[in-house]
């Protein structure tokens, strides 16, 4: 059994559970200790003890602990890819690229840990001094999805740590192997006790335990809208700081003018690649009139080639759904759409394949309606609809038509829409001639609406979660 990491030790604990792979459900990956309530809150307890030498320690110390975190990184890539790709569903080219994501947010951060800066200026009062800098919130905890199982906690860890704070992280039940994996490299990176920890288990339990306590100053949260909404209030019981990232409806606008050949590879990429389990997926395709018939017969084509199989098979284009959960939620809105009226053009049905697992041909429906369940609600499958626009503007009101606001993405060779476009797209992120999913790893990420909460994730901006600003005077004599 694979133990959790608390305080330094490997902790086992009482209660155990099996890592299954969604490409092959005969295989069993692991099995994995499950914090209960106790073993979270001795977490809690070791990253406040560790918490007052950490938040003081020199800058050199923790750039040369990230630096050897991000090069171990790389260094195991293919052992962690294969991992993410076994318990995850991703094809492993995509694992590979996730890890090596992950590696180089590490080493980022181990520059940043040298260039921690503050400000000094002159009072507005003869003879007094202002300096301005910032420092660590405190213990953190830090809650983490399935759906990119090294990248996501690798963009919460190391700001945390590059920071100053230490950290209590809680991983996805369903991906325990990738988190088991970083924190092994964790632990052995000279990191002292305590400032690191891994409390694996399910999130009524760890995730609730985490939330009752007021020792955690600050909660980071990637996940769903439900649960986001319930971190939210238990983090302003406490008055703790929160940062929420909640999903999204992305829309992909494409327009007449559009190359159709790079349209089409951008709408594929960013709606079906990595089975489209992406917060940033290009569910929503808003096409306009005169390029409309060409797009769909031709996007159309190209999902016939996407070969649907076991993630770890190097003719595998897409793998499978994560789990039978997500695969039925899928599969009740593909039914959902169909007896709301739109038209199924591709996909739609469970793919067979040589094991069992949660195969799901990508799905593609034409003819929908802005008010149908399926273009209201992120789906988080390979499942995306096509809406016709009559021009630009309609477009640009149908892109916002949404309680979310992460990305949006608009394929267009005109300089007067896309710089139109990125100003007054309701989102986060905006895209011009490239797939909504898919971002850099040294520069913000966060939503508007409903999709995010609290300051952006990653790059320089990561400091405005992960530090309190302190202003001090001094009067010179």
């Amino acid at each position: 059994m694979k133990p959790n990491l608390i305080g330094g030790a490997w902790v086992e604990g009482g209660e155990a559970a099996e890592n299954i792979n969604p490409s092959d459900t005969d295989d069993v990956i692991g099995i994995y200790a499950q914090a209960g309530r106790a073993e979270t809150e001795q977490a809690i307890a070791a990253a406040e003890a560790a918490f007052t030498d950490w938040s003081v320690s020199p800058v050199q110390q923790r750039h040369d602990i990230l630096r050897h975190i991000g090069d171990a990184i790389l260094a195991r890539c293919d052992e962690i890819a294969e991992m993410l790709a076994r318990e995850e569903g991703k094809i492993l080219s995509e694992a590979r690229a996730e890890t090596e994501r992950a590696g180089r947010i590490f080493l980022f951060f181990a520059g940043e840990a040298l260039r921690l800066t503050g400000e000094v200026m002159p009072s507005v009062r003869p003879g007094v001094g202002v300096e301005i800098t910032r420092e660590p919130v405190g213990p953190v905890g830090l809650i983490t999805p399935w759906n990119f199982p090294i990248a996501i906690p690798a963009w919460k860890i190391a700001p945390a740590l590059c920071h100053g704070n230490t950290v209590v992280f809680k991983p996805a039940e369903l991906v325990p192997g990738t988190a088991w994996l970083l924190a092994e490299i964790i632990a052995g990176s000279g990191l002292p006790a305590g400032v690191f920890n891994l409390v694996m288990g399910v999130g009524r339990v760890v995730g609730q335990t985490m939330l009752d306590t007021r020792a955690l100053r600050a909660i980071s949260f990637t996940g769903s809208q439900a649960t986001g909404q319930l971190v939210a209030e238990a983090c302003l019981r406490h008055q703790r700081k929160f940062q929420l990232e909640m999903g999204g409806k992305n829309p992909l606008v494409v327009l007449d003018d559009a190359d159709l050949e790079l349209a089409t590879d951008v709408a594929l990429d960013g709606a079906f690649f990595s089975t489209g389990q992406r917060c940033t997926a290009s569910s929503r395709l808003i096409v306009t009139d005169d390029i409309h018939a060409r797009f769909v017969e031709q996007l159309t084509e190209k999902l016939r080639t996407l070969t649907v199989g076991h993630a770890l098979d190097p003719a595998s284009k897409m793998g499978p759904v994560v789990d039978q959960v997500q695969l039925e939620q899928d599969l009740d809105f593909i039914a959902g759409a169909r007896r709301d009226g739109a038209n199924l053009r591709a996909g739609g049905a469970l793919v067979q394949c040589r094991t069992r697992g949660f195969f799901l041909a990508p799905t593609l429906f034409t003819d929908t309606d802005p008010a149908m369940r399926i273009n209201r609600e992120e789906v988080f499958g390979p499942v995306a609809t096509v809406i016709r626009a009559r021009d630009y503007d309609h477009a640009l009101m149908l892109a916002n038509d949404t309680p979310f606001g992460l990305t949006a993405g608009i394929c267009t060779r005109s300089l007067k829409f896309s710089q139109h476009f990125k100003r007054y797209a309701q989102a986060g992120m905006v895209m011009v001639n490239l797939p909504t999913a898919g971002v850099d790893y040294h520069v913000p990420f966060g939503g508007a609406k409903g999709s995010s909460f609290g300051p952006r994730e990653q790059g320089r901006h990561a400091a405005e979660f992960f530090t309190t600003v302190k202003t001090a005077y001094t009067r010179s004599y």
